[in-house]
């Protein structure tokens, strides 16, 4: 037990140990940063979700809904922009678990980190060439049977970007999250030249029992599903949770990252209040330009703007979405690259993943053997059907990373710190309330399938990564980061 107990010592998780780790290339500042949570956390989604949510669960009351949700999700990446400052690692949870927890914790949310943004892969990309295939129709092509193509084609494109450097990949990650900004505020803007206020006028919609039969976790247990009212907000703010999702990613940028203990807490928190601020926007002008009753929940936003009489803004949005799902697969590549490039430099993963061209300055290997796997995912696996586990796998990670701040401030209470959440052990507490409510919001069968997805990760780890893991091969004395000789 002590063996898959063994924790890495803080010294070797940044790096000090030369002999044994890679280290990328610092290029990303604090500016950078925003971009990436910007670029991986708005996708299409934004144009959909608080139609489909006012519709479908709180009427109005979604406005609340994404304020729960954006609190929710702020608790969590105040913890995350701790541990980043302390630890700035390429490996995010997984490392953050190593130091705090142990090794065998540590590969059990670096497997969660894989299925959460593999599969997010997959699954954004078959949506990708949905959108686009859409687009084009729009404009009077012929696409009939074309997405899966698509859908297979941007995921080679983005991954020969990201293996042949970072730097090319950021700057065209710029490029497309100013692209994105500008159409949100185009849709901001036009929409609140239609918004009229007595939308607003039911803002809390009496609840209504669901015609929907109980299959989230939560609903089993109370034994039956209501729409609207404060259970209908509270569902909806679940929900709404996961669109935020993807900030967490931006941790794995934390190695590559120039003064990280002072730059990551500025760049995820700064990020994430702007998305805040973005999906409100949306969902103010969603909600005041049609009665939450009128909602046409297969196309939200495009409807209401068809019902305003502002059809070209429908060319707009698909632009939008199509832009924006690009921004997130090109993130999601980078951040999946890092994760098993530090699992791997770790020794719980073949090493050669961990190394770094001398070409590219990247790690290109690795980064093929994603777009690889995605694109085996996407184009035979039924992924739109398991998107939750995308979900669940972030989720498990939060759970950890929330609980590790406060069990490092008990354990090392002497490292350095870029970044302390306030009010701790209670915002970390609240973190841990709010993700397992989260959780308790999926389906039964996602648990399932997560159980699934773990076993099999144990079983790989007993069976290689307990053997080869650079802690095994080389020990370390803890908490003085140098080899035992």
């Amino acid at each position: 037990m002590s063996t898959i107990l063994r924790r890495l010592p803080p010294s070797e998780a940044t790096g000090l140990r030369t002999g044994a780790r890679h280290r990328l290339a610092q290029l990303y500042g604090p500016s950078d940063l925003v971009v990436l949570g910007l670029g991986v956390t708005i996708g299409a989604g934004i144009f959909s979700i608080a139609g489909v949510e006012a519709a479908t669960e709180a009427g109005p009351g979604v406005l609340i809904s994404f304020m729960i949700a954006g609190i929710a999700s702020l608790l969590a990446a105040l913890c995350y922009a701790e541990l980043s400052s302390t630890l700035p690692n390429s490996g995010s949870a997984y490392t953050f678990t190593y130091v705090i927890f142990g090794e065998v914790w540590a590969w059990i949310i670096g497997w969660a980190l894989i299925l959460e943004m593999l599969l997010a892969a997959a699954v954004l990309a078959q949506a990708w060439g949905l959108f686009a295939a859409r687009a084009l129709a729009g404009l009077g092509a012929e696409v009939t049977g074309a997405a899966e193509w698509f859908a297979l084609g941007i995921l080679v494109l983005l991954t020969t970007v990201v293996a042949i450097g970072t730097r090319i990949g950021l700057r065209m990650l710029w490029l497309m999250v100013g692209a994105k900004l500008l159409i949100i505020g185009a849709v901001i803007t036009v929409g609140a030249f239609h918004v009229d206020v007595a939308n607003f006028g039911d803002f809390l919609v009496a609840p209504r029992p669901s015609p929907v039969p109980p299959d989230t976790v939560l609903e089993t247990v109370l034994g039956h599903t209501q729409q609207f009212g404060w259970f209908g907000v509270f569902a909806a703010a679940s929900v709404i949770a996961f669109a935020y999702i993807g900030f967490d990613v931006v941790a794995t940028a934390a190695e590559e990252t120039v003064d990280a203990p002072k730059a990551m807490p500025k760049g995820m928190i700064r990020g994430l209040v702007i998305v805040t601020v973005l999906y409100l926007g949306v969902a103010i002008v969603m909600i005041g330009m049609v009665p939450y009753q009128k909602i046409d929940v297969a196309a939200p936003l495009s409807g209401a703007f068809d019902e305003v009489g502002e059809h070209w803004m429908v060319h707009v949005i698909d632009l939008g979405a199509v832009i924006g799902l690009t921004s997130v697969l090109t993130v999601l590549v980078v951040g999946l690259t890092r994760v098993l490039f530090a699992i791997s430099r770790d020794g719980l993963l073949p090493p050669g993943l961990a190394r770094i061209s001398r070409r590219f300055d990247a790690p290109t290997l690795t980064t093929v053997v994603i777009g690889g796997c995605a694109a085996l995912l996407s184009r035979f696996a039924p992924v739109l059907t398991l998107q939750e586990l995308v979900v669940l796998g972030a989720l498990f990670s939060y759970l950890f990373v929330a609980a590790g701040v406060v069990v490092m401030r008990r354990r090392m209470p002497d490292l350095d710190r870029g970044f302390r959440v306030p009010l701790s052990p209670l915002l970390p507490a609240l973190s841990v309330l709010a993700t397992l409510w989260l959780m308790m919001s999926l389906q039964v069968r996602t648990w399932a399938w997560f159980g699934l997805w773990m076993a099999v990760g144990l079983l790989a780890y007993l069976w290689y990564g307990r053997t080869h893991s650079l802690l095994a091969v080389r020990p370390v004395k803890q908490g003085r980061g140098r080899h035992r000789r």
